[in-house]
C-alpha cells in the first residue's frame, strides 16, 4: 500500500570539480504485507536507485565523478482516495478521459533553472566561504 507520494528536487555538488546541478524524483513510499516500509524512487518514469545513496548518485556531467545527493525542495503528492471534501472528478468513459495527456511532452527531471555554481573551495587555512561564481 501506498503510503505517502512527493517529488524530491536533489541537488548534486561534485566534490572533485565543484559543479552544481538539481534533478527532480517522484518518490513513493509504501509497506508491504509483511510491515515493511520502502521506498521507491523514479526520474523521468524510469525506475531508479535512492540518490542518496552511493548506488543511486548519479555521474557529474563535467567529469563523470559519483556524489550523494542532499535534498533542496520536496513538493508531496496526496494519495487518493483522499478526504470526502477533496475536489474530484469520476471518470465514466476509461479510455477517451483526457487522451491527450499521452501525447503530453514529458516534464523532464532537469527541466527547471540550474543552482548558480559554487566557486572552488577555499584554502583549508582560509575563512573566506565559498560563493557562488
Amino acid at each position: 500500500m501506498i503510503t505517502e507520494m512527493a517529488v524530491e528536487r536533489v541537488e548534486f555538488t561534485c566534490g572533485r570539480c565543484w559543479h552544481q546541478w538539481s534533478a527532480d524524483y517522484d518518490v513513493q513510499q509504501y509497506r508491504d504485507d509483511q510491515g515493511g516500509q520502502w521506498e521507491y524512487f523514479s526520474r523521468d518514469g524510469t525506475p531508479v536507485a535512492s540518490p542518496y545513496t552511493p548506488a543511486g548518485a548519479p555521474p557529474c556531467p563535467i567529469c563523470g565523478r559519483r556524489w550523494v545527493g542532499r535534498i533542496l525542495a520536496r513538493r508531496p503528492v496526496p494519495t487518493p482516495p483522499g478526504a470526502a471534501h477533496t475536489p474530484r472528478l469520476k471518470i465514466s468513459d476509461t479510455s477517451g478521459h483526457r487522451s491527450e495527456r499521452h501525447g503530453a511532452r514529458l516534464l523532464g527531471s532537469s527541466a527547471h533553472v540550474q543552482p548558480e555554481p559554487l566557486g572552488p573551495p577555499a584554502e583549508e587555512n582560509s575563512s573566506e566561504p565559498r560563493v557562488p561564481r
